[in-house]
């Protein structure tokens, strides 16, 4: 099939629901849906579950997230009865830090190393085990200059359908969103491979 992406964005891109709809019950194709169980997640989990309830939910989990983050984790497949399907590093947070010690600084040399192994191989891996054709994320235009120039719908590289229902939701629509459904929200979140808010870790600009 071939999409006309442009139109796509023109016609689906203001409306993350219908944009979902499109992309699982028109498309067809094999899809799954990344998190970190950052704020507002429970978004996007909530939608494409709706959608098709028991698709993909893909975590890699650091090893690194806060005690508030895991709690809710726990509380949001729970709630909304997610098909989890969690990627962990090779390492354990214990194996690593016992050779390398704790997490290196952002403008440490081994910054990246530490990336590459804690989130990027983990979803690489992800990739490969589960060859999805279509990517569902939350990444929203406001979190980052570099996503402020994405469209809700790419392509990429090899030719993995990239999929940002919410890209151009504002935090005050994603809150409302959460207060309509009733959802809840962890703002205790801390992401070792980005540390900034405004920083991306990478993975996004890779794929």
């Amino acid at each position: 099939m071939d999409l006309d992406i442009d139109a796509v964005n023109q016609q689906y891109g203001h409306d993350p629901e219908a944009l979902i709809r499109w992309a699982l019950v028109g498309l067809g194709k094999r899809a799954i849906c990344t998190t970190n169980f950052r704020p507002f997640e429970a978004v996007i989990l909530h939608m494409v579950t709706r959608v098709q309830p028991n698709i993909p939910i893909v975590w890699m989990d650091s090893g690194y997230n806060t005690v508030a983050t895991y709690r809710f984790v726990d509380d949001i497949v729970k709630r909304l009865d997610l098909n989890l399907i969690t990627y962990h590093p090779r390492r354990s947070r214990a194996h690593r830090e016992a050779l390398e010690g704790p997490v290196p600084d952002i403008d440490d040399p081994h910054h990246a190393a530490f990336t590459e192994e804690v989130k990027l191989e983990p979803f690489q891996r992800a990739l490969r085990e589960m060859a999805p054709e279509a990517w569902f994320t939350a990444l929203r235009a406001e979190d980052t200059a570099e996503r402020a120039q994405m469209q809700p719908v790419s392509v990429n590289a090899n030719g993995l359908i990239k999929i940002a229902p919410v890209l151009r939701w504002t935090a005050k629509d994603m809150y409302q969103y959460l207060q309509a459904h009733d959802l809840p929200n962890n703002f205790d979140y801390f992401d070792p491979t980005k540390v900034e808010d405004k920083r991306e870790c990478g993975l996004h600009l890779q794929h």
